[in-house]
């Protein structure tokens, strides 16, 4: 493989409804706009590095019905190479993703389906993939022993690690010294650490804790704050990017983890990888959707241009 970044996660279908406000328990609303398109972590990030420019490799596992055969629309038009263990035993997964229409902000449901029964046998199959790979990257979205399998597969053999901890989960002990990267938002970091991240500085804090955990470099996503990159050697804060008005922010960490494990692939070093993310979830955000709403190499380059000229 060339370039190449492997990516362990799931597929879901995402049903989208945007209204000016959620339900609550035993109200019904008029919604104001429905669509059902790709999503997943796995899959969005998979959707984002390979248009971003990477060799993409997706591992996962679906159904055998009308959403698996989404997934492999949505991947064959990004060039993705997927890596499908199949069972019709259960369903592809879904997701419920509530778009609030004032502020674009979200809140999202994931049923994984089958995608809940991915094991580290079935990442064990896929094993001289990883380990040929110069970038992998997983998410906590299919069991945490299938990403635990995929990570020390990876470590073992020098890859570049990188582990979105999404959704938040409990670790094993052992599981955070895996990681090269950790890419948490604000909410994962808090989880994680226990320190409540609002800002630059209690990212700051936080990253330490992260770093004293196992972690090599922290890499803390912090929405219109930017990021933060920190390690033993260097903390820097990437101030966010202005690509346009927000649509909204579903595929935003999606889009950064894609872009920056493209770059990473591609040599560059972690702060600027961590630039080369942010000016993809910037450009990610001012489109409806989330797989649809990554944008391609070009895009990415001449943002980063504009803003350093």
């Amino acid at each position: 493989m060339d370039k190449a970044v492997v990516i362990l996660g799931i597929f879901v279908a995402d049903t989208t409804y945007r209204a000016a406000r959620m339900p609550v328990m035993g109200e019904t609303l008029i919604g104001e706009h429905f669509h059902l398109t790709p999503g997943g972590k796995g899959s969005n990030q998979a959707v984002a590095a390979a248009k971003a420019g990477a060799e993409t490799h997706f591992i996962t596992k679906l159904g055998k019905d009308d959403f698996a055969q989404m997934a492999a629309q949505i991947w064959q038009e990004a060039k993705i190479t997927p890596h499908i263990s199949y069972d019709d035993t259960s369903y592809t997964g879904a997701a419920f993703v509530f778009i609030d229409s004032q502020t674009g902000n979200n809140a999202i449901i994931v049923s994984p389906g089958v995608a809940s029964t991915i094991s580290p046998e079935d990442v064990r199959q896929n094993a001289a993939l990883i380990e040929n790979a110069d970038v992998f990257l997983t998410q906590l979205e299919q069991p945490i022993g299938a990403a635990y399998e995929g990570l020390s597969l990876a470590r073992k053999a020098g890859v570049t690690t990188i582990l979105n901890p999404a959704p938040a989960a409990t670790l094993p002990d052992d599981m955070l010294g895996l990681c090269d990267y950790l890419t948490p938002n604000e909410t994962e970091a808090t989880a994680l650490t226990g320190i409540e991240v609002t800002d630059i500085e209690t990212a700051r804090i936080a990253a330490t804790k992260i770093i004293d955990m196992g972690v090599e470099t922290a890499v803390i996503t912090l929405g219109e704050q930017g990021v933060l990159l920190h390690n033993s050697q260097l903390s820097v804060h990437i101030p966010a990017l202005n690509a346009g008005p927000v649509a909204e922010t579903t595929g935003a960490g999606d889009a950064f983890n894609g872009g920056f494990a493209t770059a990473l692939s591609n040599g560059l070093s972690a702060e600027e990888a961590a630039w080369y993310g942010t000016a993809t979830a910037a450009l990610a955000v001012t489109r409806k959707g989330t797989a649809a709403a990554m944008p391609e190499k070009d895009e990415i380059e001449a943002l980063l241009l504009s803003h350093r000229t």
